[in-house]
């Protein structure tokens, strides 16, 4: 099972809304190619892995992306892992429900830079567990700075 990484052309400024997929929890970003920024926007709860879709569709009506990118979780050895298989499927839903293109992008680590992005960053007012929209920042600003080396 696999997922597009870019678009065939990257020639144009995007915008996107970044996905980082859990059963529990999925941490939503947003952010542009222009200055290849992101901002963690929302943590959405998650029953088995299944958002409140209503939810996703307000984000979407909201930020109005061109596209949106999920963080593909990969065993650090880089074989694939049961819960890739699912955000996959999370991403083909997405592309099938609300008819927007839908990427990966490698997500290894992001958690844990997240955590370390957290602690550095003394003036947050986020607490340790909440690192999930944090790390679908980092995952969106990964995608975006690919994307621009294509441009």
């Amino acid at each position: 099972m696999t997922i597009e990484t870019l678009p065939s052309n990257c020639t144009l400024p995007v915008a996107a809304l970044s996905f980082d997929y859990g059963t529990q929890r999925i941490g939503v970003a947003f952010g542009q190619s222009i200055s290849a920024t992101a901002k963690a926007i929302a943590v959405l709860k998650a029953k088995d892995g299944a958002p409140d879709w209503d939810e996703v569709e307000k984000l979407l009506q909201e930020w109005k992306p061109d596209c949106c990118v999920v963080g593909l979780p990969y065993n650090l050895d880089g074989s694939e892992s049961e819960l890739l298989t699912r955000a996959i499927k999370f991403a083909n839903r997405i592309k099938g429900r609300f008819n927007i293109s839908c990427y990966g992008m490698d997500e290894r680590l992001s958690s844990k830079a997240a955590i370390e992005q957290i602690m550095e960053d003394e003036s947050s007012s986020k607490k340790k567990t909440a690192i999930d929209d944090i790390a679908a920042q980092i995952i969106l600003e990964n995608w975006l700075n690919e994307y621009n080396s294509r441009v």
